[in-house]
């Protein structure tokens, strides 16, 4: 039997999860009221969180922080945000967005989490509360390596260094339909350059393996270099470093392994998609 528990601090929602390992957050309800509705989630108590922190946001100054609640319509109404309207703009349609948040999508299982790859593009932080102590703040690929075994406490919220030059972060969404389809792939890069020159590059993939991973070879040969075409032929060598692709019913491990060089190219060269 589900039981649905409402909590209006994000402290108490922490406790119920700390202490009830059945116990589950449901944030928009795009991921789990989907499995209640097709029956595989039966028993256990769901939690509502209404502290209005759970959707605040921070976005004017050098550091941006998300509430977990935030959804990706909210993300698409803010001007000051518009770095991140492509990968909101990529999670579903209209209505999905009106519900769908990006502490969701953090836990959504591959070919979803389009929005993680971009927050990983920008080395965001997770902040995490366990029981009623006070919030940690995690690294967000060190949050989703652990994010099998659970455990971590109740995400709060998602943290970030503003990029200085907007245009600087790339992302891009390959799907066979247009414009709400699932990922075949995605790629989001953060390229910020000093004197013409990428300085702390980084690239992130999604559907290239189980979880939303780091390109490092791509990172490690554009770093430091002026992002021309020799640089760009580099990267899309490097490309494929460390990817562990899946077949599923989207698009076989073979075809993805063969567009991503493509995209990522193209990407790179700022050519349409």
């Amino acid at each position: 039997m589900l039981d649905v528990r409402t909590c209006a601090s994000l402290s108490e929602a922490a406790g119920i999860l700390s202490g009830d390992r059945q116990a589950m957050l449901i944030g928009g309800g795009t991921l789990v009221m989907r499995d209640v509705n097709e029956g595989r989630l039966t028993e256990g108590t769901l939690v509502r969180v209404t502290d209005p922190a759970y959707r605040q946001m921070s976005v004017s100054g050098a550091r941006v922080e998300l509430g977990a609640g935030v959804t990706m319509a909210m993300v698409l109404a803010s001007r000051e945000l518009a770095y991140l309207h492509a990968p909101a703009r990529g999670i579903g349609g209209p209505a999905i967005r009106t519900m769908a948040t990006i502490g969701g999508n953090l836990f959504a299982a591959t070919p979803y989490g389009d929005f993680t790859v971009a927050l990983l593009a920008l080395d965001a932080q997770v902040v995490l509360q366990a029981g009623y102590g006070s919030g940690r703040a995690m690294p967000l690929e060190d949050f989703l390596a652990g994010r099998e075994r659970g455990g971590q406490g109740l995400v709060t919220a998602v943290q970030f260094s503003r990029p200085q030059n907007p245009s600087e972060l790339f992302f891009r969404k390959i799907a066979r339909v247009k414009p709400k389809g699932i990922s075949v792939l995605s790629i989001a890069a953060h390229l910020p350059s000093s004197s013409g020159r990428v300085a702390q590059a980084r690239v992130a993939y999604g559907a290239m393996a189980p979880l939303p991973m780091r390109a490092r070879g791509v990172e490690r040969v554009l770093e430091g270099k002026a992002l021309d075409q020799p640089a760009i032929q580099a990267a899309k060598q490097a490309a494929l470093e460390g990817c562990r692709p899946a077949t599923d019913a989207i698009a076989s491990e073979w075809y993805r392994r063969e567009i991503l060089p493509v995209h990522l190219g193209r990407l790179l060269a700022g050519e349409p998609r």
